[in-house]
C-alpha cells in the first residue's frame, strides 16, 4: 500500500545502527543509509515528535538449524549506538536480545505512555531487525510506516522480499522524502 497518511502522533524507530553491524557488508552503500536515518531523525526531533534507538546486545536463547552466525563477537563497543544518530536525553532508548524491538524490552510501554499510534521503522537488517519490528508494532496495534530507502540488508533477496511481500501486509512503504513531505504538510496543516 502506498504511504498515505501519518498520525499526529508519530514515533520513529531505528533499528540496529550500531558499531559492530554497521562495519558489516550491505547490498546498500551504509552511509546513505545512515544519512537518510540522520535526516528523519532531525525532522521527527524539529516536529517534536518520539525517536527510538535499538541496539541489540546478543541472540536470542534457541536451537536453530544454522546456528550461532559466525562472525559475529559482541566485544566492547560492539552494540554502542552511532555517534551520528546523535542521542538526545529525550530518546528512547531500547536494548534487546532478539530481531523485534517489541519482544523483551519496554518499548511498546514507552510509545504508548508517549501517545503514540503510528511508527516509522528504518535501519538494519531489512529481513531481520527492521521486518520484526515491524510485525511486532502491527501485532500490537500500531500503524506502521516503513522508510524503505532507510534500510538494507546483508542479501538482496532478503532485502527485496520483506519489501515486496512481507511490509505490504503488515503497513504502508514510502521513501524519506515521501515520509518527510506527510509531516511538513501535516505540520503547515496545524
Amino acid at each position: 500500500m502506498p504511504l498515505t497518511t501519518l498520525d499526529p502522533n508519530t514515533a520513529l524507530i531505528v533499528i540496529d545502527l550500531q558499531k559492530g553491524i554497521v562495519s558489516g557488508s550491505f547490498v546498500h552503500p551504509i552511509e546513505d543509509i545512515i544519512d537518510r536515518t540522520r535526516t528523519l531523525i532531525r525532522v521527527f526531533r524539529a516536529n517534536r515528535l518520539p525517536v527510538a534507538l535499538v541496539n541489540v546486545t546478543g541472540r536470542p536463547q534457541g536451537r536453530t538449524e544454522q546456528g550461532p552466525r559466525s562472525g559475529i563477537s559482541f566485544s566492547e563497543g560492539w552494540s554502542d549506538l552511532l555517534p551520528e544518530l546523535d542521542q538526545q536525553p529525550n530518546d528512547i532508548v531500547v536494548t534487546k536480545r532478539s530481531w523485534g524491538a517489541f519482544a523483551t524490552t519496554d518499548l511498546e510501554r514507552e510509545l504508548r505512555a508517549r501517545g503514540v499510534t503510528q511508527v516509522v521503522v528504518t535501519g538494519v537488517v531489512t529481513s531481520g531487525g527492521v521486518e520484526a519490528t515491524a510485525r511486532q508494532a502491527y501485532e500490537q496495534g500500531f500503524n506502521v510506516t516503513l522508510a524503505v530507502d532507510g534500510m538494507t540488508d546483508i542479501r538482496e533477496a532478503a532485502h527485496e522480499y520483506s519489501i515486496g511481500n512481507v511490509f505490504p501486509r503488515v503497513g504502508e512503504t514510502g521513501s524519506t522524502q515521501e515520509i518527510i513531505a506527510l509531516l511538513e504538510k501535516r505540520r503547515s496543516a496545524s
